[in-house]
């Protein structure tokens, strides 16, 4: 098992896991015992930033409808979407090749939304057991992992890490943040 995160703390991932070209990004939850009248679908995203903060392009936001980066080696891919988040492990997967990232990418931002939250009265309270955890590709090791261990009953969106290029390393940031409005306030956040 790799390093345990805790929320705000910041790694290099070169000094943890030296060498690393390429990681499994794994995001994984659990629905609480609670009845809302229809399942949880909760969504997986990565926002490829550049030095401004800012997504770069609409393709550069990568989730169920536009699964790989735009660029040649398609160094970001999401694997698929998970419409339950039924079963233990990874709920579900983004492949990232660190060696392969652009150079105009400065940081990947890596989100979970509740689909329709509003008009299915559920918010992040009613989710457990949530976190993502970083593998290393070639080994099948855990490098690190973060569980987010708050009580976030109001948000429908959070920002849950960030991988972000500092000094020509990239490093880990657990971020946890939660936001109301669901994945329009981050795409609000986010676009230029």
């Amino acid at each position: 098992m790799g390093i345990s995160l805790s929320k705000g703390q910041r790694v290099s991932l070169e000094k943890i896991a030296p060498g690393l070209e390429a990681a499994m990004v794994g995001l994984g939850w659990d629905v609480k015992k609670v009845d809302t009248g229809v399942d949880f679908d909760l969504d997986a995203s990565v926002f490829m930033l550049g030095d401004n903060e800012k997504i770069l392009s609409d393709s550069h936001f990568i989730f169920y409808n536009n699964t790989k980066s735009p660029d040649s080696k398609h160094s970001v891919e999401y694997l698929g979407d998970n419409l339950t988040g039924a079963g233990d492990g990874d709920d579900e997967v983004v492949l990232v090749n660190l060696k392969n990232i652009p150079a105009d990418v400065q940081k990947l931002v890596f989100v979970v939304t509740i689909h329709d939250a509003d008009q299915r009265s559920q918010n992040f309270g009613q989710v457990h057991n949530a976190f993502i955890r970083l593998v290393d590709v070639k080994n099948k090791k855990e490098v690190l992992r973060y569980d987010l261990t708050e009580d976030y009953s109001i948000e429908t969106a959070l920002i849950v890490a960030e991988l972000y290029l500092k000094g020509g390393e990239w490093r880990m940031n657990a971020v946890g943040a939660g936001y109301q409005g669901g994945l329009q306030a981050l795409l609000n956040r986010y676009s230029a």
